[in-house]
């Protein structure tokens, strides 16, 4: 059927408000104006708690409150949308609480910025810039100077955080997602920050914390220890050295070698390290104790090598082709007293460890306790000296003989070249290889041993069980979206050392302990002066910690205690959040049913918010965890302004619209890696125009017909029936995706469903019924009840991914109450209906056949449209019995003229094209057209339904 009417004799083609252009970019604010005065998600809160609904409670992870929002926090902000609102329209009470990280050093290191005046960040920032002149006007402080008194550093971090958050959440509302942004969380929050402290004193009542000298990622940029989360693995060049370390005695090498003796020649064991800083702390040499080592006679010396690296190694050293004169297991060479090579008052030994490898280097390992875990783990076993030569600063220490005052990355030539003027560099070549980096300055950064305070993964706690162990079984009881989250999460729990939470920043969340002076223990009433100044934190904020004077909760104590000016690890904020947050507001629940997050934030703050919940709970702080991966290009390359590919989320809801963007987002398997392009836009353009052109004909369709209209579904014609079962299996389908939270399958089911299900077949058939029998005969009423429960349920079905478009289509469709207001709507099934569906897949399989054969005449230019064809079919058996149960309907359903129907065990089809007359309306080829003296351009049943009492289906 044509879509234009004749203006003679009128077809039943209606309109709809609903416009073919979405317009979304323009039109998509006033919907969220309209939502904002409606207070719409106060009302959908109070009407959920009144229904008593279940809960369904999603964490929010907070977005770090520091620059605009990228494609990155819209995939994220818009997938936890999707799902909190197919929550709430399957019936859950589902709140959604946003949130923000608001304390650490990025924010920090903003405030530094402006103070040194930095022209971009004063840019961005103009009314902080002026507070701090303003501050240094009013103090008489220096113009440039760059301190500022760290109380009105927090004052400014504070201002910048909250002035950083109304961009944000500005962006978030605009991407159509619905939650509480007027009472967001925030972990700079006076209660919030007070919680995070109760947290903290509530670990620490279990036993978990613990106070220790460990090495620790050090940022020397950041003055300050670095959690797991904050390192990243770059490429770095480093010097990578062989060193000779002397053996003071010479005999009990030939004992352990199985040797007479040396004859006199010096035996060396050979480490090789690409930090050289790190030998003035070096203490020992650790050998494998199962490994093979061999003692080879070179021109450098006799020098102990592991078997596997002797023939690289002696390469290194120009020695090819030395021979091994004796063997040994590492464990005979335990406790070999060695020469320091550059400080002649120190001697170490060989030790034994399980950590020496044969991947590089020669089996025997440079061991300095103060600068990394596993030294520092031998050196417990052998008692060796932890002293840490290195400062805050990445410089050595005044005591340090030969590098005082040198940075550590000063100091590599330096040693280099003393170890060659002694003798004792054998090799010595530049290495790029993997090295840490501190993710916010992009610089290397370094393992040195600090004072720090740690939640303790193998220490039991007070119920006799350790972190690690809990932690475990916490992974094992969580359900993974995807299902390899579970191993990564376990590998990271596995593996992890002891949590530093310890910083040395002045914006963070105060670790409100009193140290004794002397012993560096805590007050033995820690817990309760802690909730003493959590109550004045929430009073007041963490400022009221840094003024605090000891005195006021310690009383004569003071003299003999100090403060604590730690900050605790921004990760433990927004890992306490399910303590702070879920636990105290009214509307949310513990533990949260799922957390979602990008694929980083198995290190991040799914592992934070899991050992936070094991250490106060006993168990997950979620039920569920999610992961999505990162966006890229359509090439797989990370976006970036530099190489010119990437996308902002703006720039998208700016010119398409936010539900163009919502539905690329749903459309993507966030499994993996999310590629955007211009191109992959402009193909989800042409799917959201498929399905807004679909919604568009049935509301059009529907536009004069209400509830009132609707007819019982025994009463509807069979094609209407199969139709309302198809459409339940479907929404059975797709619900069952968004359980399951596979969206990108959701949207290949509705997408299909619209082309194919819909727009290929049913309303294919439809548009002859629906437009050429009269207006309110039985036929058309039964084809339009179908749609109309069609249009009722599949409008709730889009609306998690298209809200702002079903919205518009839950507005045309009369209703007052928003779309969220609704639950899943459940269309009638008919009692036949599987009957139906056996029938009717036969049928579609010969229309398919039929339309196949059409298309090859249509291409021959035998045929113009597929009315002019005249088809015999000829089948046996079921599908004969099927189409024969069609009756003259058989034609409408295959959209020809005329179908004849012969029953043969040689299936065939023959299309022909018809030579009778066409009628003007309904576009059918009949020899009845011209039969009515009055209307010669009509055929009868158009006659009859225009004029008579109107056809009769019983079939389509």
């Amino acid at each position: 059927m044509s879509d234009k009417p004749s203006n003679k004799y009128p077809v039943n083609l209606l309109d709809t408000p609903f416009p073919m252009r979405g317009d979304l970019a323009k039109r998509e604010p006033g919907f969220l104006k309209a939502w904002q005065d409606q207070q719409l998600y106060k009302k959908l809160r109070e009407k959920s708690k009144a229904q008593g609904r279940p809960k369904f409670i999603l964490h929010d992870g907070p977005p770090y409150a520091n620059a605009k929002i990228h494609l990155g926090h819209a995939v994220n902000k818009i997938l936890k949308d999707i799902i909190v609102k197919s929550k709430s329209l399957a019936g859950f009470d589902a709140p959604y609480v946003p949130g923000w990280d608001c304390h650490g050093l990025p924010i920090e290191h903003q405030i530094e910025k402006l103070a040194k005046g930095d022209k971009k960040a004063i840019q961005a920032n103009p009314d902080i810039h002026a507070r701090i002149v303003q501050f240094r006007k009013d103090n008489g402080l220096d113009p440039k100077s760059y301190d500022l008194p760290p109380a009105f550093i927090r004052e400014l971090c504070r201002a910048y955080a909250a002035a950083q958050i109304e961009i944000q959440k500005a962006d978030f509302i605009r991407l159509g997602v619905m939650g509480d942004w007027d009472h967001p969380y925030r972990t700079m929050d006076f209660k919030t920050e007070a919680d995070i402290v109760r947290t903290l004193g509530k670990i620490h009542a279990n036993g978990y914390m613990v106070k220790g000298q460990k090495p620790v990622h050090w940022c020397v940029d950041c003055g300050s220890a670095l959690a797991e989360a904050e390192v990243e693995y770059e490429d770095k060049t480093s010097p990578a050295i062989d060193v000779a370390f002397k053996v003071l005695d010479g005999a009990a090498v030939a004992k352990a070698f199985d040797l007479p003796s040396l004859n006199g020649k010096d035996a060396y064991a050979v480490i090789w390290t690409t930090t050289p800083w790190t030998l003035p702390a070096n203490q020992a040499v650790a050998v494998h104790p199962e490994l093979n080592y061999d003692l080879f006679d070179t021109p450098k010396g006799l020098l102990i090598l592991v078997r596997e690296l002797a023939e690289s190694a002696l390469k290194r050293y120009g020695a090819e082709g030395s021979k091994s004169i004796g063997h040994a297991k590492g464990a005979a060479l335990e406790g070999l007293q060695l020469q320091h090579p550059f400080y002649a008052e120190r001697q170490g030994q060989i030790i034994l460890g399980d950590h020496v490898t044969t991947d590089a280097g020669t089996g025997l390992v440079h061991t300095a306790p103060a600068h990394g875990l596993e030294d520092w783990q031998v050196g417990l076993k052998y008692d060796l000296s932890k002293e840490n030569p290195v400062g805050d600063d990445g410089r050595y220490k005044s005591t340090v003989a030969l590098f005082a005052g040198k940075t550590v990355w000063e100091a590599n030539p330096l040693i280099v070249e003393l170890l060659g003027g002694k003798g004792a560099l054998l090799a010595s070549e530049k290495l790029l290889h993997s090295y840490p980096h501190c993710w916010r300055h992009k610089t290397p950064i370094i393992f040195r041993a600090t004072a720090q305070w740690f939640i303790a993964m193998e220490k039991a706690g007070v119920d006799g069980t350790t972190l690690r162990a809990k932690a475990n079984a916490a992974v094992e009881a969580t359900e993974f979206f995807p299902a390899w989250g579970r191993a990564r999460l376990e590998s990271m729990i596995g593996n992890r050392p002891d949590w530093c939470i310890s910083r040395q920043r002045n914006w963070g969340v105060p670790m409100t302990f009193f140290v004794h002076k002397e012993t560096g223990e805590l007050h033995p009433n820690s817990l309760e002066l802690l909730e003493e100044a959590a109550k004045r934190i929430e009073q007041e904020g963490i400022e009221a910690w840094f003024k605090l004077d000891p005195a006021e909760l310690l009383g004569a104590d003071a003299a003999h205690y100090n403060k604590l000016r730690d900050t605790l690890d921004v990760w433990f904020d927004s890992g306490s959040t399910h303590y702070a947050v879920l636990r105290q507001r009214e509307e949310l629940a513990w533990p949260a049913d799922l957390y979602l997050e990008g694929s980083d934030q198995h290190r991040g703050w799914f592992q934070s918010s899991l050992l936070t919940g094991c250490a106060t709970e006993g168990q997950a702080p979620y039920k569920q965890l999610l992961t999505h991966g990162f966006t890229v290009d359509e090439h797989g390359r990370k976006m970036s302004k530099s190489m010119g590919n990437g996308i902002e989320p703006q720039e998208i809801f700016n010119t398409l619209g936010a539900d163009m963007l919502r539905l690329w987002i749903a459309s993507a398997d966030y499994s993996g890696e999310m590629s955007l392009s211009q191109e992959i836009l402009k193909r989800t353009s042409d799917a959201y125009r498929r399905i807004r052109n679909t919604l568009r004909f049935l509301l059009a369709n529907i536009s004069d017909f209400t509830a009132v209209d609707v007819l019982p579904v025994g009463d509807l014609i069979e094609l209407d029936r199969y139709a309302l079962a198809r459409y339940n299996a479907f929404q059975s389908k797709v619900t069952g995706l968004y359980d399951r939270y596979e969206f990108h399958s959701a949207v290949q089911e509705i997408h299909g469903y619209c082309s194919e299900e819909l727009g290929s077949f049913y309303l294919d058939i439809l548009k002859d019924r629906l437009y050429t029998m009269k207006a309110d005969s039985a036929g058309r009423r039964s084809a339009q009840t179908a749609l109309w429960h069609i249009t009722q349920g599949l409008v709730r079905l889009l609306a998690p991914i298209l809200s702002f478009t079903s919205h518009e289509v839950w507005e045309v469709l009369g209703n007052e109450e928003n779309v969220f207001f609704a639950t899943l709507y459940q269309a009638p099934q008919a009692a036949d209906a599987d009957a139906l569906e056996t029938r009717f897949a036969l049928i579609r399989e010969m229309r398919t056949q039929v339309q196949k054969e059409i298309e090859v005449q249509r291409a021959e230019g035998k045929l113009g449209s597929s009315l002019q064809a005249e088809v015999t079919v000829t089948v046996d058996g079921d599908t004969f019995s099927a189409l024969n149960d069609l009756g003259d309907d058989l034609k409408f359903v295959l959209i020809v003229s005329k179908a004849t129907l012969v029953r043969g065990a040689e299936a065939g089809i023959v299309v022909g094209s018809s030579n009778e007359q066409k009628c003007e309306r309904c576009w059918h080829y009949t020899p009845t057209t011209g039969s009515h003296a009055e209307h010669p351009g009509l055929c009868a049943r158009c006659v009859d339904n225009l004029f008579g009492n109107g056809e009769v289906r019983a079939h389509a």
